[in-house]
């Protein structure tokens, strides 16, 4: 009896992770896909939502606001990431705003989002970003400098739940991938949150529990 074809990009998606994650001895259902929408509009975020697709990421704090209140308030079992860079004086909007924060990178963001938990009683699950190959231009915490951030967190109540990086782009990923789940392992987290459209696979193979995938979902920008 012959497979059928994906035929939906999000069928595709997840055929791409089930393979990569067969070929590692993992279960597809370990790694969560991240639909990022950011710049896309709500028509085809509800178009993901109705084929099933319940956790999404968005770049930027504004945008969110301005985009997802309805969709929230018609599909509230929905979760919403924020995986792009964060201002600390948006920190009690994104704390009102998302259910899990992949970027969290430096001691001032880590005052800030400890501030806005208490005040608005809420706790979210953040990642903490790291600059794993060292670029200038890149977000993300020193290699170097995570246990002291790590440290940090925890003793404002930050529940940290892994680590999150961005690849240098046009060079092989598996090494960087490799070196974020050491340093996962090395400091007591199980999260991890890499790999995109193009890397997917090598990210799942290597340990990945969180994708962030656009434009293999959504097209390009």
């Amino acid at each position: 009896m012959e497979q059928a074809v994906p035929s939906s990009p999000l069928e595709q998606v997840r055929a791409r992770i089930a393979s990569a994650a067969k070929i590692a001895g993992r279960k597809a259902a370990d790694v969560t896909l991240v639909a990022v929408s950011k710049t896309k509009p709500a028509e085809a975020i509800l178009d993901l939502i109705a084929q099933g697709q319940r956790v999404f990421g968005e770049n930027r704090v504004q945008e969110t606001q301005d985009k997802w209140p309805a969709i929230r308030a018609a599909h509230p079992d929905v979760q919403l990431h924020l995986v792009g860079q964060l201002q600390s004086n948006k920190a009690e909007d994104a704390v009102m705003l998302f259910d899990c924060i992949h970027s969290l990178d430096r001691a001032s963001l880590v005052t800030a989002l400890a501030a806005a938990q208490d005040k608005l009683h809420k706790r979210v699950p953040c990642f903490v970003q790291v600059n794993i190959g060292g670029e200038d231009q890149k977000g993300g915490c020193a290699v170097a400098a995570l246990p002291a951030l790590l440290a940090e967190a925890r003793a404002k109540g930050i529940e940290v739940i892994g680590l999150m990086c961005v690849p240098p782009v046009g060079i092989e990923p598996a090494p960087f991938f490799a070196l974020l789940d050491k340093l996962a392992d090395d400091n007591g987290l199980a999260g991890l949150s890499m790999g995109m459209s193009d890397d997917l696979e090598t990210a799942v193979q290597l340990g990945a529990s969180h994708v962030r995938v656009g434009s293999a979902l959504f097209g390009s920008r």
